[in-house]
């Protein structure tokens, strides 16, 4: 490539990423896609960036098809990195940047790169394995919409995790969903949500589809978020319910000002009622919560009242069925399966091999809801999370929102412990709040308070408190690592747990 700008003219449509980005380049190539510490980057200098970066791998060997693992924390270069490989029509596999050489090992001997771009930090964790899970093989590949163009990697809390795939195709749609969500372009988006994740990429392309400038963050960090908001004046921010705990709690330690925010949405994990409230009060708008999934796409938007509400993005079809696949009445429990353009094809088995795609469209989500009012859909449980005590059945999320309204606990997770009687008992970690973790009683206290809200089969019967509560490198609970805690096969985070059971 000349040092000249490209020409973007090819590109008709926003049907795909690319065709995104070359519009807005085109449309607007001054326009401010993202600031990143104190560099700024036009759509003119990113579409430039990313076709020269697409050239340069193409003459490194790189054919459709191949895959190229990105390896890096939200760094300009990841979002150059991955409209390269959408331009090259080679498929980016992005790395959780938390895994360890063991992790990741598995993880490459199946995705099988023939170019890894990494950070140097990051590199040490790959170097071990890099020579022998590289691929030089080219593989016969159409591209296309329908082709694979990126993998993303579930959180694995059950074992190996799955890649799922999105095509050109369901990416577009994505990022079209996001005006779902409250984005256009008179929204400045902090954007600290890891763009090796599914929602963090989504951002990054829904932002670009509507023009929104993004202000990215390397890495969430509650203080600097916070700074980014005021400095900025941002107004739409994703997270995960965790990074809106510790913004609130920053926020009330030392105030900054915030009153450019107009939409803050959790997703990833269930949002506590009780932090819902807490962020309204102290930043102003509702913190709003909607069920997201990787392999679901954009199938759901925000609810419109608190809770683990959320309600059915138009375009979207859903179906909430039991065991026997059989649709479940209004207001009773089943599993949800939707089907929307966004939704993924299926898991990456291999070069030109997708398993597991959904049945006439649609995608069996693993959640289990019951309808309310209208299109609102209520989160009950993840069906593999649920707990089976005597017959009757405890939905973690229940439980653990009930614990998480006492001011003395800050988290807590929910897990069913075997027995050999009853199955399954409920159990509890949580982590206390300041002040209350020197208190030998307080952890009796919770459950009894939660004894007056829930029916006495729904109560933990042991209650374990932790310095931390365990959560995955997506930031979403651990429920095998609490299972391990609870079951004392593994070392607790706080030496002086203590033990509350029901006699």
């Amino acid at each position: 490539m000349d040092g000249h700008d490209v020409e973007f003219a090819s590109f008709q449509d926003a049907s795909d990423p690319i065709g995104i980005l070359h519009r807005r380049a085109r449309v607007e190539p001054d326009r401010i896609a993202f600031t990143a510490g104190d560099e700024v980057w036009t759509y003119r200098r990113l579409a430039t960036e990313a076709e020269r970066l697409a050239g340069a791998m193409r003459a490194r060997g790189v054919h459709p098809g191949d895959r190229v693992a990105l390896h890096m924390a939200n760094l300009p270069e990841l979002a150059v990195a991955y409209f390269a490989c959408f331009h090259a029509t080679a498929i980016a596999a992005p790395l959780n940047t938390r895994l360890k050489t063991p992790e990741l090992r598995p993880l490459l001997q199946r995705l099988r790169p023939v170019l890894y771009l990494g950070q140097d930090q990051l590199y040490p964790q790959v170097a071990p394995i890099a020579a022998a899970a590289i691929d030089e093989r080219p593989i016969p590949h159409r591209p296309g919409l329908d082709a694979p163009a990126v993998l993303l990697a579930t959180s694995g809390t059950t074992g190996q995790p799955k890649l799922v795939v999105h095509t050109p195709a369901t990416l577009a749609a994505i990022a079209a969903s996001f005006a779902n969500i409250g984005l256009s372009d008179r929204q400045t988006v902090l954007h600290a949500l890891p763009m090796v994740h599914t929602a963090g990429l989504a951002t990054l392309l829904g932002c670009i589809r509507f023009g929104a400038p993004i202000v990215l963050l390397e890495r969430f960090d509650p203080d600097l978020a916070l700074d980014a908001i005021e400095a900025h004046r941002c107004s739409w921010i994703l997270g995960l319910p965790f990074m809106f705990t510790e913004l609130l709690q920053r926020q009330q330690e030392r105030p900054r000002e915030v009153g450019s925010l107009r939409y803050c949405l959790s997703s990833g994990d269930v949002c506590p009622e009780a932090l819902q409230q807490d962020f309204a009060d102290v930043f102003g708008p509702p913190l709003h919560s909607f069920l997201g999934s990787t392999e679901g796409g954009a199938s759901l938007t925000y609810g419109l009242q608190s809770g683990p509400v959320s309600r059915v993005a138009p375009g979207t079809e859903v179906r909430i069925v039991d065991d026997a696949d059989a649709p479940v009445p209004r207001g009773e429990t089943g599993e949800l399966l939707v089907r929307s353009p966004s939704v993924s094809p299926g898991y990456w088995a291999g070069p030109d091999r997708v398993e597991e795609m959904p049945e006439d469209g649609w995608c069996r989500t693993g959640d289990l809801v019951r309808r309310g009012h209208g299109d609102d859909l209520w989160f009950v449980a993840r069906k593999k999370d649920l707990i089976v005590r005597g017959g009757s059945n405890v939905a973690p999320a229940e439980v653990e929102q009930v614990l998480l309204a006492h001011p003395a606990v800050r988290d807590a997770a929910v897990a069913g412990v075997p027995d050999p009687v009853l199955g399954q008992r409920v159990a509890a970690l949580v982590q206390l709040a300041g002040g209350a973790e020197d208190d030998s009683a307080v952890p009796e206290g919770v459950r009894a308070v939660a004894a007056a809200q829930l029916a006495d089969y729904k109560v933990p019967e042991r209650l374990l408190a932790v310095d931390a509560i365990p959560r995955n490198a997506m930031g979403k609970v651990d429920r095998t690592a609490a299972l391990a805690l609870l079951l004392g096969t593994a070392p607790a985070d706080d030496e002086r747990a203590t033990v509350a059971a029901r006699r």
